[in-house]
């Protein structure tokens, strides 16, 4: 081989070299992209929160990731409001039917451009067909974050078992999946997404606290329950057995009038001691209909006019509110949730039907402000109450810490959720 030869040769390998190394370079380039499901239902102030907590965690952690969003739910109010405050992310929406088979092309094309699902955090794995269907469709990983695994049964074992990883958002779930035989160090703890929640209405929410006459910092709010939330009145009843609904109503009046005494208790002596006022507020749609019976009517007359009411809103409202409140004494899981992710103190009071879910108030350090109600006096409800009112920096600091370990446990999440994307 001449000079002239040998130098050409040695071109063509060098070009080749630089081609391979730009196609390399472009390939970890590339955005990665990920599906994520969420959005359960739109009647639950709770259940809205997870998907702007998740997409809030998400664009922190992760800002280089592209995330489109399958959403359950179809409620145009709440997708207004993730638009809002989310405009890079694109929602999709559609359904799954029996054989896994996808009724919506642009969720067929979501299947074959992002790299990764997401089941978001939720109650359950809600979106386990979601799930089942990315699976047979693309053969592409998949991991859950922040949700409850209370019961598993072998479809749902043979999911969990092929998961990149699994974080749940109490460490209860985790027992749950050790004694089903799932285990390993893809699983983890992560809290429900809405400690995250960063979406805000401060318009709305001042104009309803000065219409209110609520003074910022000087009211409280209190959100009933009952034991077993009533589904069948506003889904399809045809899913609930007659007995089922006789068993749920029965538990529901047998123990409404005792545990929410406990909490009127809290709120006379709010009134009388501080002379501020109350805020009673829903949750779900459905405690409209029990606020006044349960919360208000029973009031004794000197308490009552320090009582406002309020309708179902949505979540960046209600968490503007929640913000100029004092505390939040709920017997729902998610708006302490949202209290403390805006700053805010909060007493939940736990209902023993509520699910395993409440570990996750114990699994963050907030054992002081929690109440198991059956084992709690409305007396041990107010005394807290009015030993934080009268020491709020010392309880503020407390919240500061716990919250600061949630933002760890994202982080640590979410590296993990790098790693397989």
């Amino acid at each position: 081989m001449d000079r002239k030869q040998f130098l050409r040769q040695l071109g063509a390998i060098s070009a080749s070299g630089l081609l391979l190394h730009s196609a390399m370079a472009a390939a970890l380039a590339r955005t990665k992209k990920i599906l994520v499901v969420s959005g359960w239902q739109d009647v639950n102030i709770g259940d809205i929160t997870h998907t702007p907590g998740l997409l809030h965690i998400l664009e922190t952690y992760l800002p280089e990731v592209e995330i489109t969003l399958w959403k359950r739910s179809r409620g145009e109010d709440v997708k207004a409001m993730l638009n809002k405050n989310f405009p890079k992310v694109k929602i999709i929406y559609g359904d799954v039917d029996n054989a896994l088979n996808i009724n919506n092309p642009e969720v067929t094309e979501a299947f074959k451009t992002n790299d990764f699902m997401l089941h978001g955090s939720g109650p359950s794995i809600v979106g386990q067909a979601n799930l089942e269907a990315w699976v047979k469709a693309t053969g592409k990983p998949y991991g859950v974050f922040g949700t409850t695994i209370q019961e598993i049964n072998p479809k749902l074992k043979k999911l969990l078992e092929k998961a990149s990883f699994i974080y749940t958002r109490e460490t209860a779930s985790i027992k749950v999946l050790k004694e089903n035989g799932i285990a390993g160090d893809h699983i983890g703890f992560a809290p429900d997404a809405t400690f995250y929640l960063n979406i805000e209405n401060k318009q709305k929410a001042d104009a309803f606290l000065t219409s209110a006459g609520l003074t910022p910092g000087k009211f409280i709010c209190a959100i009933p329950r009952l034991r077993y939330t009533p589904y069948y009145k506003f889904a399809s009843r045809s899913e609930w057995s007659e007995e089922r609904i006789k068993k749920m109503e029965e538990t529901n009046e047998k123990y409404k009038e005792a545990d929410h005494a406990k909490l009127r208790e809290a709120i006379i002596a709010w009134v009388r001691e501080t002379s501020n006022k109350v805020l009673v507020c829903p949750e779900m749609t459905y405690q409209i209909e029990i606020m006044d019976e349960l919360l208000i009517n029973p009031l004794p007359d000197d308490v009552k006019p320090f009582v406002v009411k309020r309708g179902y809103w949505l979540p960046d409202e209600a968490a503007s509110v929640y913000e100029k409140a004092f505390s939040v004494l709920s017997f729902e899981c998610h708006s302490p949730i949202i209290a403390a992710a805006n700053n805010t103190l909060f007493f939940y009071l736990r209902q023993p039907e509520d699910t395993i879910k409440g570990q996750m108030y114990y699994d963050l350090g907030f054992n002081d402000w929690v109440f198991e109600i059956e084992q709690t006096t409305g007396k041990q409800i107010t005394d807290r109450l009015m030993e934080v009112w009268k020491n709020q920096a010392a309880s503020k600091e407390k919240l500061a810490k716990s919250m600061q370990k949630v933002s760890e446990l994202y982080k640590t999440a979410t590296s993990k959720v790098s790693s397989v994307v």
